[in-house]
């Protein structure tokens, strides 16, 4: 192994591979490895350029047991900064220390009592490169000893029961419902971003942990020490950015359903609104307002006069999102020109499709500058000079047709080398000219992001998920997850995305329990697709001709007059919590801190916070215990030291103690800190 100072980095070389280790912020190392001449320029999640660390660097000998009974002397090195310190051996094999406590090493294999890199036998290494057939990327896998008894927590969007990580396998691919946010939280006390956003996949399991990356040319990763949550997340974002100041005028109501056809009826809702004395601070217009996908444009037989109704909506006080795709149908008036000026995402066998609802479409290639140039001009045109004030950024993924990655291309290469990236792209599209515009506060709504999408105005909700009281409890951790890996602006569609049929009592139970957890989380938002479908149609258009339904009517009033009296109630708890929730994305803003967050966020030194993924705190002064069970009328909550208020009865209660707390349908248990 060949040991270098480089401009106050540690480089090493064996084997036609380069190793760099260098200060990436407070107590961080950024480590890169590359083959041959194939080194990355790209920061990729890493936009935030800190100030050169100051590190130490030794390199020098250690003993090395050579097997006929005799020791020699090899090469070895060390880099420190701050609380972490790395060493490399003379087999490449990097080993991290928080204050001097090993946090994490790559495999290795000991031989004669010397850390060596690979075992005998078994032929596996700590960096394995297997090149790619015809092209000059490499299939990627870095493997690290396990810790049996670390929790892993972060890594974005998974639709499975676990909060902590530790024993699962994750892909590192997007798709609806699930965003790959590649960073997590040890409970050892470091965070670990793998800094790629090539499709792969990452296994926690207890004799290993294996991260793949599919197609790349670079090992690129991201490692800090931090005394506790807190501080790694704060050192995290340091780095990757934080989430702009979320506007005042979006902290209340935001109301949306699938789908509204026409702008009558858009109106007719928010009149009601304001008849009943409700405040929604945004209405939400969602998919086929338009005429064929990639139009990018109201469709004037159901939207005759669009300004006039944002204009109306304005009056109210109500702002305007609309839905907007990156699917471009074949009949569509821009496919042509993106086509012929490459703007659209290339297939590698037969003809262009990459996504079929609706129609035969090709989506934008968000990678391409020229591209999202274009769709921001068209969307300017038809929708932003209108008045409309943000974009729903739905199918963000994207939602492709077969989710086979090796068969997709983009402006950049291979989609198997960086799709994971696509949603913070096609975000960029409209985030960036909006706020380049004076004044604008640039908040759009999608369906994925990756790491550091939280610096682009990006409010991320969780898909498509079922009306299920399973699925509902896979978002409380979902949502915890997505906070822990610096992803702040997290929501829901409340009561789950699709139900066949709105009068099921127990649908109604669902959408209760699910609106007051909606309640305590960054955003507010009625939305789904509510059966059945028997809404009679405008036109063919509307239902027989594109199966175009409307689901049935999700504003408050629409479940009963019982419903309605607990969903006014709980809208009054969130009007009423306005300055403490603007307090939270304040802080969000400054720190990287999410607005819901794990128990352990809060209480790191209560063992016991460690262990509950059912229960949460919005932000550091409530504990909210969501009721996660059909007919559920009473349910434990675990209260951490100090004294806590029951929100609900007024009553005082002491720490460090399980009580159980009675759960009548118009009631959520809260608790507040004293």
């Amino acid at each position: 192994m060949l040991f270098q100072k480089d401009s106050g980095a540690l480089t090493a070389k064996r084997g036609g591979e380069t190793l760099r280790i260098e200060g990436w912020g407070k107590d961080a190392f950024r480590v890169t490895a590359y083959m041959d001449d194939s080194r990355c320029d790209c920061n990729w999640a890493l936009t935030e350029i800190p100030q050169p660390a100051e590190c130490e660097i030794m390199i020098g000998e250690e003993d090395f047991w050579v097997g006929d009974g005799t020791i020699s002397k090899v090469p070895c090195a060390e880099i420190r900064n701050g609380q972490i310190r790395a060493t490399v051996n003379f087999a490449g094999v990097i080993s991290f220390y928080r204050d001097e406590k090993l946090i994490l090493r790559e495999y290795y294999r000991s031989y004669g009592g010397t850390i060596v890199r690979t075992s005998r036998c078994l032929k596996l290494v700590n960096r394995e490169w297997k090149g790619n057939i015809g092209g000059s990327e490499y299939a990627l896998t870095v493997r690290f000893d396990a810790n049996r008894d670390e929790k892993i927590f972060g890594m974005g969007q998974y639709q499975q029961e676990d909060l902590n990580l530790k024993g699962t396998m994750l892909e590192l691919a997007q798709r609806n419902s699930q965003i790959s946010v590649p960073f997590m939280v040890s409970s050892l006390g470091y965070g670990f971003l793998w800094n790629n956003p090539a499709v792969g996949r990452v296994t926690f399991a207890s004799n290993m942990t294996e991260w793949i990356a599919r197609s790349t040319k670079q090992m690129d990763y991201w490692i800090c020490a931090g005394e506790d949550p807190k501080d790694i997340l704060r050192k995290y974002t340091d780095v990757t950015g934080r989430a702009p100041m979320f506007p005042d005028s979006l902290m209340g109501l935001w109301q949306c359903k699938l789908r509204y056809r026409t702008q009558e009826e858009v109106l007719t809702v928010a009149r009601q609104y304001r008849r009943e004395g409700i405040r929604i601070d945004q209405i939400v217009i969602d998919f086929f307002h338009w005429t064929v996908q990639g139009d990018w444009k109201f469709d004037k037989t159901y939207w005759p006069d669009p300004k006039a109704m944002i204009d109306e909506l304005h009056e109210m006080g109500i702002r305007v999102i609309v839905s907007v795709w990156p699917s471009v149908d074949r009949r569509s008036e821009n496919f042509g020109p993106m086509a012929e000026r490459g703007l659209l995402i290339r297939t590698e066998r037969g003809a262009a499709q990459t996504y079929d609802y609706q129609g035969d479409c090709v989506e934008i290639d968000p990678f391409n500058p020229e591209a999202r140039q274009y769709i921001w001009e068209i969307c300017k045109k038809n929708y932003y000079d209108l008045g409309i004030d943000g974009f729903w950024l739905d199918n963000s993924e994207p939602d492709y047709g077969v989710y086979d990655f090796d068969h997709y291309r983009y402006f950049a290469g291979p989609a198997l080398s960086c799709s994971n990236l696509y949603p913070q792209l096609f975000s960029r599209a409209f985030y960036e000219p909006m706020s380049a515009e004076k004044g604008t506060e640039a908040v759009n709504l999608l369906r994925c992001g990756w790491a550091g999408s939280q610096k682009y105005g990006n409010v991320v909700w969780s898909g498509d998920v079922p009306s299920t009281f399973e699925s509902f409890r896979e978002q409380i951790q979902a949502g915890l997850n997505m906070g822990l890996a610096g992803i702040p602006w997290w929501t829901t569609d409340i009561g789950g995305f699709m139900t066949d049929d709105v009068n099921d009592p127990e649908f109604q139970e669902l959408l209760i329990r699910w609106y007051q957890f909606a309640v305590y989380s960054a955003v507010l938002r009625m939305h789904g697709d509510r059966g059945p479908y028997n809404i009679p149609p405008l036109d063919e258009r509307d239902w027989g001709g594109g199966y175009l339904h409307t689901g049935q009517p999700n504003e408050l009033w629409s479940y009963g007059e019982e419903n309605y009296r607990i969903m006014r109630k709980y809208y009054d708890v969130r009007i009423g919590m306005k300055d403490y929730i603007r307090k939270l994305y304040q802080e969000a803003h400054e720190t990287g801190a999410p607005l819901i967050r794990t128990m352990f966020f809060e209480f790191p030194e209560d063992e016991k916070c460690w262990a509950l993924q059912d229960q949460y705190m919005f932000g550091d002064k409530y504990l909210v215990a969501p009721v996660l069970e059909l007919h559920a009328r009473e349910r434990e909550v675990y209260l951490p030291a100090g004294h806590w208020k029951d929100v609900n009865s007024g009553r005082i209660a002491d720490g460090g103690q399980t009580l159980t707390v009675q759960t009548p349908l118009d009631e959520i248990p809260v608790f507040e800190k004293i």
